[in-house]
């Protein structure tokens, strides 16, 4: 397993021409606030968002390398969280900036006068829960304490978990993740920074928000990992955000996409705190967006996923609650082990050979064995027929010819009932799992009825 940490650090301005993701007016601030792009994004309008929500109330657990609590931007919003690896606490982290930098993404508030100076998180009002894990030097190689991570995350009250990381999993990862979404938590986690077709098992877990990233013209970045289970993208391309061993750093990666997203689900939990993790997710679907060239199409998109993120429109458009997981898969939606891969049947519906088999429970007794026994019968009253007539005629009470047992006596064809061959008993019914949404078909979340008004 492999943090996604291979985000390549960039210098240089930020690239001309906004589209999708164009400035708005801001206040006045530093370098470092300046950089931060997204803040400004029409498409995110952060001044506005925080009109809306700030996050306030929401713990977001980020399982990284350890978070630095100390930093000007996040000091007093991180939790002590756990190094689940070798002990203690996880908000003292000095050498590694990965988690540090998806906390400031997240939850920073900056520093200085009006709280101008540095990096902003996009909900500032959040608390970060740091959960630290064991990450392989060469990046390549086992990844210790997801599960354990995942866990202490959820029984600490994280109702999002950022896990900004391409990772394969253990059986026991995989239950921590479903432990986490039986427990209404969001989860959510990049696609991974290789530029090709295929995810790992995080990214593909039932119940996980799979978000790539794009540029800030809206593009798809080329670095992004694409697939059936991307679900959102979110901007990752020249961004700013601090760090532990550097004050700040400016870097690429889908690592960055998923603190966006997670912000923002951090916002939406704030405002809406009766909807489901599922619920949260819809939000953010049916309020994404797509670059012009991608009007139209059909969606999820492999690369897209369902759009980009735009957090004001998701805080304030009317949506439909919708379903409890809303657009999420869960492990029941997935293929059946050995499901054939033909056309659709009605589940319903009984299998080739079932009903024979149906009517054979219901009697007790196969067809075979039903027409040797009324053969059976009809000889026995022949006999006896046989035997009265001969016995009035002859006057004599010998033994029946053919010797004993009458007719067919031992040794003879014989009326014994008919021993049927071993039934070929059909195998349990193969029930097809739930129809598994296939990429650009129509979401598959029809819209029920609201189950608060919107704005409360």
């Amino acid at each position: 397993m492999r943090l996604t940490r291979t985000l390549r650090a960039v210098g240089g301005g930020v690239v001309a021409g906004a589209l999708l993701f164009g400035a708005a007016p801001v206040a006045s601030a530093d370098d470092v606030r300046d950089d931060q792009w997204p803040l400004s994004a029409s498409s995110f309008d952060a001044v506005k968002v925080w009109k809306e929500s700030t996050g306030k109330g929401v713990t977001v657990a980020v399982i990284d390398n350890g978070v630095d609590g100390s930093h000007p931007d996040l000091k007093g919003s991180v939790l002590a969280g756990k190094d689940v690896v070798k002990g203690g606490p996880a908000d003292q982290e000095k050498v590694e900036n990965h988690g540090t930098g998806m906390a400031s993404l997240i939850a920073g508030h900056g520093h200085g006068p009006g709280r101008n100076d540095g990096v902003m998180g996009l909900a500032p009002g959040a608390k970060i829960l740091p959960v630290k894990v064991s990450f392989p030097e060469s990046g390549l190689g086992e990844t210790k304490g997801i599960a354990a991570g995942v866990k202490y995350a959820v029984d600490h009250g994280a109702t999002v978990i950022n896990m900004s990381m391409d990772a394969g999993l253990s059986t026991s990862d995989k239950q921590a993740i479903a432990y986490a979404v039986s427990h209404d938590a969001l989860v959510v986690a990049g696609s991974g920074n290789d530029g090709y077709a295929g995810l790992g098992d995080l990214a593909k877990t039932p119940g996980v928000v799979t978000v790539g990233a794009v540029d800030k013209s809206g593009k798809i970045w080329s670095g992004s990992n694409y697939g059936p289970e991307v679900m959102l993208t979110a901007p990752g391309v020249n961004i700013t955000s601090a760090g532990a061993a550097n004050r700040y750093r400016d870097a690429d990666g889908t690592s960055d996409s998923t603190a966006y997203v997670s912000a923002t689900a951090a916002l939406l939990r704030s405002k809406f705190p009766k909807l489901t993790a599922g619920q949260i997710a819809n939000r953010l679907v049916k309020t994404a967006g797509l670059p012009a060239d991608k009007q139209g199409a059909k969606l999820p998109d492999q690369h897209y996923g369902y759009g980009f993120i735009r957090p004001l429109r998701a805080l304030t458009e009317n949506i439909p609650a919708g379903s409890k997981n809303g657009p999420l898969k869960t492990s029941e939606t997935q293929p059946s082990p050995g499901a054939g891969s033909g056309g659709a049947t009605d589940p319903s519906a009984p299998a080739k050979g079932d009903e024979q088999a149906a009517e054979k429970s219901d009697s007790g007794l196969g067809t075979g064995a039903i027409v040797g026994i009324a053969a059976g019968v009809l000889v026995v009253v022949a006999v006896i027929v046989i035997l009265v007539v001969r016995q009035k005629k002859n006057g004599r009470n010998g033994p029946p010819p053919g010797g004993p047992g009458g007719y067919g006596g031992p040794g003879g064809p014989g009326f014994m009932p008919q021993q049927p061959g071993p039934y070929q008993q059909p195998g349990p019914y193969q029930q097809p799992g739930p129809y598994q949404q296939q990429p650009g078909a129509a979401p598959a979340f029809p819209p029920a009825p609201p189950t608060q008004p919107p704005g409360q």
